[in-house]
């Protein structure tokens, strides 16, 4: 088997790890494999495809990992749908209880419960939607 063919083996390897993996390590890693299938494709030395794969390594890991990280961490104000409004401020339009009620939460009505089953909330008081239980809001 031809060297070039291996190099892409191993980053064939690398990338089915990476997907099974939440790192992003082996994903890099698996790059540098690429980039040193080039030169084993024009027949350099093996130590040579050692030294520009090692090489590939350090430079994807040190320049895409921290990318990569910065953008998994994905911040409050970015959350989309039911977890968006957790935190989000609400008004009381109709009586809420551990039973039931109803909220404003920016414009939109909502189905609420008080998440102090105990404490009832009456019309015009401002809440905080603390959680979302389905289509219900949990409020305090």
């Amino acid at each position: 088997m031809p060297a070039w063919a291996i190099w892409i083996a191993i980053a064939a390897v690398l990338g089915a790890g990476e997907i099974a993996t939440a790192g992003f390590i082996l994903g890099p890693v698996g790059l540098a494999a690429l980039v040193a299938a080039l030169p084993a494709g024009i027949g350099a030395a093996t130590w040579l495809q050692i030294v520009v794969f090692t090489v590939a390594s350090a430079a994807s890991l040190a320049f895409l990992r921290p990318v990569a990280r910065a953008h998994s961490q994905t911040p409050a104000r970015l959350r989309t749908g039911a977890a968006a409004l957790v935190g989000a401020p609400a008004v009381v339009v109709q009586r809420v209880d551990g039973n039931g009620g109803q909220v404003k939460i920016g414009g939109e009505l909502w189905t609420a419960r008080s998440y102090d089953e105990d404490r009832v909330i009456e019309p015009g008081q401002r809440v905080q939607v603390v959680q979302i239980d389905g289509a219900t809001a949990l409020v305090m």
